[in-house]
């Protein structure tokens, strides 16, 4: 079990006590648990708290990284780390029910290779309920037809899944990249409670970040819409042009200048604005994962 750890000094404490439940659970199915934590660069006393676990529990794993590289790549380090024959990453607020990865877990040892919690109803905010909506519609529009119409966040894996994750490339989403492997998956419904602990740092810039990071690195239709709209407009203005011509030639119309020309301009300079952009996303894709710019850096490695 991968936890991300990032501002979760005030849930470390109950999260672990849940997790010795959890683990004697576990021990009832012959099976161990392997605890990895990464602090994503938590500027509380997170890190001193586990520290803490790692005293009363000596086999946990404890990754600090140099500073806030973001959820993904805290997820993506601690998977360097596993050796267990299925895994899962659940975040450190305790706002995902253990007793669902247990559910998970045991549909795994049914012979179920990718498992997830699929989020009936949620108890967050309306504005960021709405936000959800409007990013799982795109997801399901331009990416993954079949992608869960809520989202979710819990999900298991087998093993054999484990290399796919942990090499990906860069700004990847994990979540939805795991769905795009194809693995067939066994789904179990449940309803997310409010978080109990801390204050969500998921702000509006993170939620549009992973928007875009989810579009360019899984699908090509942005360039295409735009190769299709930009045909458009070229059908459309040469069809203008020759009315125009033909007005001057056969009617000697007198032909309005500034107005349109300043309209056309501005129209087109935006338009080619808004394309290079769109291209520049998928380039600094490229560059991202062509450079060798670590990922995430470890500054203490605790095992």
């Amino acid at each position: 079990m991968v936890l991300p750890v990032y501002f979760n000094e005030e849930s470390l404490v109950p999260l672990y006590s849940e997790l010795e439940k959890f683990e004697h659970q576990l021990a009832d199915r012959d099976m161990d648990l392997e605890l990895i934590f990464v602090d994503d660069g938590s500027g509380d006393n997170s890190f001193s708290e586990l520290l803490k676990i790692k005293e009363k529990r000596p086999e946990t794993k404890v990754i600090k990284l140099t500073r806030n590289f973001g959820a993904v790549a805290a997820s993506k380090t601690g998977l360097r780390f596993v050796t267990g024959n299925c895994f899962t990453m659940v975040a450190a607020d305790l706002q995902d029910p253990l007793d669902k990865v247990l559910a998970m877990l045991d549909l795994w040892l049914e012979g179920s290779k990718y498992v997830i919690c699929q989020r009936e109803s949620r108890d967050d905010p309306v504005s960021n309920r709405i936000l959800s909506w409007l990013y799982y519609r795109l997801v399901r529009s331009l990416i993954v037809e079949n992608y869960p119409p809520r989202g979710f966040d819990l999900m298991l894996l087998d093993s054999m899944a484990l290399p796919y994750l942990r090499d990906s490339n860069k700004n990847i989403n994990t979540h939805l990249f795991a769905h795009w492997l194809g693995f067939s998956p066994r789904i179990i419904k449940y309803h997310r409670p409010e978080r109990p602990f801390g204050v969500s740092r998921w702000t509006l810039s993170k939620r549009l970040k992973l928007a875009i990071d989810s579009v360019t690195g899984f699908s090509v239709a942005p360039i295409r819409l735009v190769s299709a709209f930009g045909l458009v407009v070229a059908f459309l203005s040469f069809c203008y042009g020759l009315t125009i011509l033909a007005g001057a030639l056969f009617d000697n119309a007198q032909v309005a200048g500034f107005p349109t020309l300043a309209t056309l301009i501005s129209f087109f300079g935006g338009l080619i604005l808004f394309t290079l952009g769109v291209l520049g996303e998928y380039l600094w894709r490229i560059f991202e994962n062509q450079s060798s710019k670590p990922e995430a850096v470890i500054a203490e490695t605790l095992l």
